[in-house]
């Protein structure tokens, strides 16, 4: 950045000197660029906790309310599925539950590069939208509520010790797109760990060990997830947050009607490009709560 940085400034001197404002013009939109990337790079600087590092799985979950909160659910799955491309990050469908008539009921999706879960973690609780519903003839506005997850990938470093006697194990059908080979076997697998109830789901694959053995990593990324709430002491409000998908829980609200606008409760970082948000420019809400989670976090060691 710094080489980049010198070579901007003196592109920028000669476009002035000879009076080439297309040249100059460039020379302001590189020197842009390595504003924003600089201005990234010292927020990756915060990203200190032994998981943050690691890929991703999110998963979206869409509340009560059926067609408008499904397709609320589905715009957030593009919404970060477009965040994780825009960062050259891969995105792998795990799990895919449609809604009845629009979008998803419920999805879980694998984001790999580097600092995937250390960018997202602060993007699990409730988020709300409101908006004049295309589903609804009388055009009123409809407040939608869904809820996103996040959970590091657990690699060989990191052990997480599962009694498989805790570990309920269901197969199902496959749903939605993904080959030939869905819907014809019970290739589908649902873990549930009974002592926490925490619940995951794979049919990605196109056999049923196959999908076993991704649930299984899945859940051992979702247990040690709990662990690391419990040690940064924010687990009860993580759960508050997860218990109940509507008011009064929500940590961002996103509003298309009666006026434009996408505020997090949490920072107060606010803007009134709805759309731009929901195409996936995301990156000013991560970093104020990134910012915000790692003073929290020192203030309290300070005070320890």
């Amino acid at each position: 950045m710094e080489q980049d940085l010198e070579d901007g400034v003196m592109l920028a001197e000669m476009a002035d000197e000879e009076g080439d404002e297309g040249a100059l013009e460039d020379a302001r939109a590189s020197l842009r660029g390595i504003k924003d990337r600089a201005a990234r790079a010292e927020l990756e600087a915060l990203l200190s906790g032994e998981a943050d590092g690691n890929d991703a799985y999110l998963e979206v979950n869409s509340g009560a309310g059926g067609t408008e909160s499904n397709d609320w659910a589905g715009m957030l799955l593009r919404m970060y599925s477009r965040w994780a491309k825009a960062h050259d990050y891969e995105v792998t469908i795990e799990a895919y539950e449609e809604g009845e008539q629009a979008g998803v009921k419920s999805a879980t999706i694998l984001i790999s590069g580097p600092n995937a879960y250390g960018w997202l973690k602060s993007e699990s609780g409730v988020h709300r939208l409101v908006r004049i519903s295309p589903y609804d003839a009388a055009a009123k506005r409809h407040t939608s509520f869904a809820s996103i997850g996040v959970s590091p990938v657990v690699d060989d470093a990191i052990e997480i010790d599962i009694n498989p006697s805790d570990v309920r194990t269901d197969t199902y059908r496959a749903s939605g797109a993904g080959g030939q080979h869905i819907n014809k076997t019970d290739s589908a697998v649902r873990l549930t760990h009974v002592p926490t109830n925490t619940v995951v789901a794979c049919q990605a694959g196109r056999s049923q060990h196959q999908n076993r053995e991704q649930a299984w990593k899945m859940l051992r990324a979702r247990l040690y997830e709990l662990e690391l709430q419990k040690r940064e002491a924010v687990a009860q409000a993580l759960a508050d947050a997860k218990t109940d998908i509507g008011w009064g829980h929500q940590i961002r609200s996103y509003v298309l009607q009666p006026y434009q606008m996408v505020k997090d409760l949490r920072t107060e970082v606010e803007t009134s490009d709805t759309q731009g948000v929901l195409d996936g420019d995301l990156d000013a809400f991560m970093g104020a709560a990134l910012a915000a989670r790692v003073g929290e976090t020192r203030g309290s060691s300070a005070d320890a």
